[in-house]
């Protein structure tokens, strides 16, 4: 498993072609995961190992992806510190009690992960034994901005009104909160590479809100001191800040082996800003899946191209599958990128 291309190009060290896999990857896009859906609640779906584990290998059973990453939510540990979500369709996760007070924060716990959340652990578990070699299993959580505008929102945004306005008015109840969280991402990443994660990524989906100065003092310390901790585990750590062109130095300088970078850059001029001591994940624009497939195989070709050869390259959409992309349209592009890349 050492030598699979996606773990070498993670150490930045020579494939025989760009691996290449999808951020959710395993989803709607597939019938077999919306006839599960009929079946069961997202919810259950996260919770079941069986579940879990099945929707998982789903796409690797129809494409040559090259890393499978666990089915689960950002929002399970969340969950596990006493905030309760509901999942309303059309909507997403909403919070029941948006936390915004003192006393909210106080009412968090910060847990372990291995025991409030197991399930997830059993999952990963499963999944090694499933997979037996085949491809690296990537675990992941939400990082603590990303978490915490979900706490504080009370579910998605397009302003982030409420975690701004905490920041910005109550900076110590915000850094009280953000503490907590990364202690639990810290507790939570660490169960899954012991439940046998092979990479992890931390995703700041949200964090492209922010301008360079408040993503130092209000994100920076806290991502930093989670890639800072997790390095003692030694597996490869993905960091994915969507929507952060605008700070993808700081983002590099926070940590992660591999920066995952959206489409709003091209992929040489980030690689020109990340430098040569850690590799780029990305960057094809998600609905370019839609296009006719000629010219999704052109911009793979250029994304290829942009990147060079150089080692350290994995191949990803520069944020997740959307739910009505044809799945020739996916197999292709992942057919493309082994075949453009092979050496």
């Amino acid at each position: 498993m050492e030598n699979s291309r996606f773990l070498r190009a993670c150490r930045r060290e020579a494939v025989d072609c760009t691996p290449v896999w999808m951020m959710r990857q395993a989803g709607r896009y597939l019938p077999e995961y919306r006839a599960l859906r009929k079946k069961y609640s997202f919810w259950e779906m996260c919770k079941q190992p069986e579940l879990a584990v099945e929707v998982t290998l789903q796409p690797l059973r129809r494409m040559e992806i090259d890393a499978a990453i666990l089915f689960s939510d950002i929002l399970v540990p969340l969950e596990g510190m006493g905030a309760g979500f509901e999942f309303i369709e059309g909507r997403g996760p909403v919070l029941d009690h948006p936390i915004r007070t003192a006393a909210d924060i106080d009412k968090l716990s910060i847990i372990d992960a291995r025991e409030v959340v197991p399930f997830v652990m059993e999952a990963i578990r499963m999944l090694r034994r499933e997979l037996d070699g085949k491809v690296p299993l990537i675990g992941f959580s939400g990082a603590p901005f990303t978490l915490a505008s979900y706490l504080v929102e009370g579910g998605g945004s397009r302003q982030y009104q409420h975690v701004k306005t905490l920041m910005y008015a109550e900076p110590e109840l915000y850094h009280q909160l953000m503490v907590k969280i990364t202690e639990v991402v810290i507790s939570y990443l660490s169960a899954q590479i012991e439940a046998g994660a092979q990479v992890i990524q931390l995703f700041d989906s949200w964090v492209g809100c922010l301008n360079r100065a408040d993503y130092y003092e209000y994100v920076y310390p806290y991502s930093r001191k989670i890639f800072q901790t997790l390095s003692t585990f030694k597996v490869p750590m993905i960091h994915f800040a969507n929507q952060a062109s605008t700070l993808l130095d700081m983002v590099r300088d926070a940590g992660g082996d591999i920066i995952g970078v959206d489409w709003r850059i091209d992929l040489d001029t980030a690689w020109k800003i990340i430098g040569d001591q850690q590799g780029i994940q990305g960057n094809l624009d998600p609905i370019i899946l839609f296009a006719p497939i000629s010219e999704i195989r052109n911009r793979v070709a250029r994304i290829l191209r942009q990147a060079d050869g150089r080692p350290g390259h994995i191949f990803n959409l520069g944020h997740g599958i959307l739910p009505t992309t044809p799945i020739d349209h996916a197999k292709a592009m992942i057919d493309a990128v082994h075949e453009f890349s092979a050496r």
